[in-house]
């Protein structure tokens, strides 16, 4: 049995069919979870951005036109909110811990395995940085389509994805031991 479209979907759930919306959750919510995840971590504010991603759709619903497709439009839902978090969390200095020289930060501890502090130094870039990485690198997709969710040129994607991997480098260099 064919499945409905997303566009027929959406007509769906403008129409108020439930089911078509939670058809669109259920198609979606694996892309949406990556992005989110990659950028903000396993945590409980990713699973409340997760949420807020497709609440927010749902309200939108009505002026979603179809100019992109509903999984690009939900991912780029989730990168603002997911950069919006990350705002939050700088402000508030939430999960840091005062270091000597009066800045805050969450370091890995010791028995941190690699993806923690690749993860933990990822967070430390600038945030337009970290989309950057986390889009690419993380959730794999191409410059192309990260320019796209992004809504920036190509050549900053390609800019940023080259300052953000040698600051890495260097950061991360120190976490080997030989």
């Amino acid at each position: 049995m064919n499945q409905p479209s997303d566009e027929n979907l959406v007509i769906g759930s403008r129409n108020g069919d439930m089911a078509a919306f939670k058809e669109l959750v259920e198609r979606h919510e694996s892309k949406v979870a990556g992005v989110i995840k990659s950028m903000l971590g396993n945590t409980t504010e990713a699973i409340d951005v997760g949420q807020e991603v497709f609440i927010r759709f749902y309200e939108a619903l009505d002026k979603f036109k179809g100019d992109s497709a509903v999984g690009t439009y939900l991912v780029r839902i989730a990168i603002n909110l997911s950069l919006n978090e990350i705002k939050r969390r700088k402000r508030r200095n939430f999960f840091f811990m005062p270091i000597e020289d009066g800045h805050w930060v969450k370091t890995p501890d010791e028995d941190a395995d690699m993806k923690d502090i690749v993860h933990y130094e990822i967070s430390q870039l600038d945030i337009d940085f970290q989309s950057v990485v986390s889009l690419r690198m993380i959730e794999g997709y191409s410059t192309e389509e990260t320019a796209e969710l992004l809504g920036i040129p190509l050549g900053t994607v390609l800019s940023r994805l080259s300052r953000a991997q040698k600051k890495l480098k260097l950061v991360l260099a120190k976490h080997y031991t030989t």
